[in-house]
């Protein structure tokens, strides 16, 4: 079980540390065919910053950016989060996932946003607060809503510009300030599908760190409307079946599981 940590004692590194070494947003692993592990070490990588996380079944974890540097030998290399759903051990990602947003917000917050001092971070909370004018900086958190749109036994599935590939799946979007969830959802479907829903019911959630989002799943049902893509974000969309689907997003995701679901009771 992972427990999360602040103690800079238990921070040193020991040989029992699991440690999630990044450059940018790619983490360095050990690669054995599908599967992929934690390297025992880094060897001589020099670090930029290295954030304890806490302990896995009492191993302790720490976040560690690594410098350029020459790329590694194999069968270590560098491989982003998205990749590694499937082949790295399901909690070792979930931490993964944790070092990937800390780094990223430390890395971000070297400086006060109010008045440029350098900050300091905190030995008690995740935090980075300035000495000067006493602003803290905590992680960032985006909420995301993404919804499947029922319509007797079809989903909406849509093709976003981001997806490599011929991916299809379901609409998302961030929330807006002073925006309710069942708000963003209505919004994001208005707007990238010119669709109106209702029945609007809770499904689940999933933190994405890629880099802070944290994705609120929902489904809906149709209500009316005829489908228009924005051709900004989405750009095709349409009623697919279970006999009738294309390719969707991988196992592991949010959006594959509330698809899964859906279509389970069609």
């Amino acid at each position: 079980m992972f427990v999360r940590g602040m103690s800079p004692s238990e921070a040193t590194h020991s040989e029992s540390s699991l440690t999630f070494a990044f450059r940018g947003t790619r983490m360095l692993v050990r690669t054995d065919g599908a599967s992929a592990k934690l390297p025992a070490d880094i060897g001589s990588a020099e670090s930029a910053r290295r954030l304890y996380l806490g302990t896995l079944d009492g191993r302790p974890c720490e976040a560690v950016e690594l410098r350029d540097g020459p790329a590694p030998s194999e069968p270590l290399a560098f491989r982003d989060l998205r990749s590694l759903m499937g082949s790295l051990d399901e909690e070792l990602l979930k931490i993964a996932g944790i070092a990937s947003q800390v780094l990223d917000w430390d890395r971000n917050h070297q400086f006060c946003g109010r008045c440029g001092t350098r900050t300091v971070a905190s030995a008690v909370e995740r935090s980075r607060k300035c000495p000067r004018c006493s602003l803290a900086a905590y992680p960032r958190i985006s909420p995301a809503i993404i919804v499947a749109v029922r319509r007797g036994r079809e989903i909406l599935l849509a093709h976003n510009r981001r997806h490599s590939g011929p991916v299809f799946s379901i609409v998302a979007g961030y929330v807006e300030p002073g925006e309710s969830l069942e708000e963003c959802v209505r919004r994001e479907l208005r707007e990238e599908v010119s669709i109106e829903v209702d029945d609007i019911r809770y499904f689940g959630s999933q933190p994405w760190p890629f880099p802070d989002s944290l994705m609120l799943g929902f489904v809906a049902r149709y209500e009316a409307g005829e489908i228009s893509v924005d051709g900004t974000e989405i750009m095709e969309a349409g009623w697919f079946t279970r006999e009738t689907l294309p390719q969707i997003p991988p196992a592991g995701t949010i959006a594959r599981r509330i698809i899964e679901s859906v279509l389970a009771e069609t």
